[in-house]
């Protein structure tokens, strides 16, 4: 249903910050009580373009976007991610949500962006305005009661803690030197390090620990930031939440550390990539357990053509692309990728499609982390040419998934 007349879309100015975030904590169920959280909130937005729906001066809709930085294969690209998208109860149904992602898709365009991407609270939502799953996690938990079996040796090099307050000018250029060896990362300000991953207080559990920082390597080699707590029935918890290492031996370094803190039992990962080298090297898969996979960093194509020529592929390609967009009408019909060393391009043209597309099902494909041979099993991409989809799957592949934690 389209919304009413009377609701206009437009940039929210800075002196109704605090208007947005009411609205966005009315939508979500949340009053935060700590004012360090409110300001992390308001900085936020402050630094986002920000969309409002106004139902005469009334703000009924807010739909922010973060100017990130997000890594594709061979390079990186301005990726706007969507964040607080928030529709008043009394407003729902009347194509507000709709307008305002129209909106942020056309301010979008206009800056240069060719790619969006979010987080999903609603995976049932973004579909239909073009979004599809470009990355995906896994929550790992290993039972730490017993020594951390491990098929390899690991590297025996010391470990050291890190003062969290210095932890962003210890651990940024390592992090950033990770965004060319798998896509979907977003690189970080320091304003990001303190805000979303070393804050003192966890924001969705108070019981946790401040951060803490340990490293392997000098220089570098491998970090992990983690947070503990003690639970009421039985030992402690350790949360992983991000660990990142130059080899497998580092990684086994970290890992056994992490399951060897004393007066813990439990050792839990969220948002691990799907082709962790733990799963191998882990010589007892009863102590180290996958309790769920999911879809995580949702990623739109703006502009088809500029996304598609701005990444490196893997082996040259000749296909006719149809796509079907019905947000970003500039996106539908056929593409000719024709791809070859280090000279992508896509050109409209009226030739027979090669593989017919929902824009939804190319972005999960985009920065490599599903294959179209897939989606064409599942009955959800067209191939009319047969070999089409193994031609763009050798041409897509990646030498590790895309992964990212940077939840937004």
């Amino acid at each position: 249903m389209k919304s009413r007349p009377s609701v206009q879309f437009r940039e929210i100015p800075e002196a109704q910050i605090d208007s947005a975030l009411a609205l966005a904590y009315l939508v979500f169920h949340e009053v935060p009580d700590d004012e360090t959280i409110r300001k992390q909130h308001r900085d936020s937005l402050r630094m986002s373009l920000r969309i409002g729906a106004y139902d005469g001066d009334e703000l009924v809709g807010l739909a922010a976007a973060l100017p990130f930085e997000l890594s594709v294969p061979g390079g990186e690209l301005p990726c706007p991610a969507l964040t607080f998208v928030s529709v008043a109860p009394t407003h729902r149904r009347r194509g507000v949500l709709s307008g305002m992602i129209a909106e942020l898709y056309a301010r979008c365009g206009e800056q240069g962006a060719p790619l969006s991407a979010l987080w999903a609270s609603e995976a049932s939502i973004y579909g239909r305005f073009g979004f599809g799953p470009g990355t995906y996690g896994a929550t790992v938990e290993i039972d730490s009661r017993r020594p951390l079996a491990l098929r390899i040796e690991p590297d025996e090099r010391p470990l050291r803690l890190v003062d969290p307050a210095k932890a962003p000018g210890v651990l940024d250029a390592y992090y950033d030197s990770t965004r060319s060896a798998r896509a979907g990362r977003s690189a970080r300000s320091e304003w990001w390090w303190r805000e979303s991953w070393l804050p003192e207080k966890d924001e969705e559990d108070e019981d946790f620990s401040p951060p803490r920082v340990v490293a392997l390597g000098e220089p570098l080699a491998g970090y992990a930031i983690y947070r503990t707590k003690s639970q009421d029935e039985g030992p402690g918890l350790v949360r992983l939440d991000e660990l990142e290492a130059e080899s497998p031996a580092v990684a086994a370094a970290l890992w056994r550390y992490l399951a060897s803190i004393d007066l813990t039992g439990t050792v839990r990962a969220w948002g691990r990539p799907l082709d962790d080298p733990l799963f191998l090297f882990a010589a007892d898969r009863d102590q180290v357990r996958v309790t769920s996979e999911f879809p995580a960093l949702w990623v739109r194509l703006i502009d088809v053509g500029a996304a598609l020529e701005a990444r490196s592929w893997a082996a040259p390609a000749d296909l006719v692309l149809e796509v079907t967009d019905e947000t970003v009408p500039a996106n539908a019909g056929r593409h000719r990728l024709t791809v070859s060393p280090g000279n992508p391009a896509c050109t409209p043209t009226e030739e027979r499609p090669d593989l017919t597309f929902a824009v939804r099902d190319l972005a999960s494909c985009y920065l490599g982390g599903t294959r179209v041979s897939d989606l064409v099993a599942a009955g959800v991409v067209t191939e009319h040419t047969p070999g089409a989809a193994d031609q763009l799957d050798a041409a897509l592949r990646t030498p590790r998934l895309p992964h990212t934690v940077d939840e937004f």
